[in-house]
């Protein structure tokens, strides 16, 4: 005779956030409040944008590497 297994459902599952589109996010971020955030790497991106972004996140927070904290 097989007996089902109960799975108990903890009752912290029903505040837990769903997954969010990030795209989503950050498309809304730019709609309502104009802020940007694009990876460098994007392939969507060209050649040329994806300097402009490296170099805009260089300027405005210095190279990735000397970053201590």
């Amino acid at each position: 005779m097989k007996i089902p297994v109960h799975h108990y459902q903890c009752p912290l599952g029903r505040i837990q956030p769903q997954v969010a589109d990030l795209d989503a996010i950050k498309e809304q971020g730019w709609r309502d409040q104009h802020i940007l955030v694009v990876n460098a790497e994007d392939t969507r991106l060209d050649f040329c944008e994806r300097q402009l972004v490296r170099r805009i996140g260089e300027r405005l927070y210095g190279k990735g590497a000397q970053r201590h904290g």
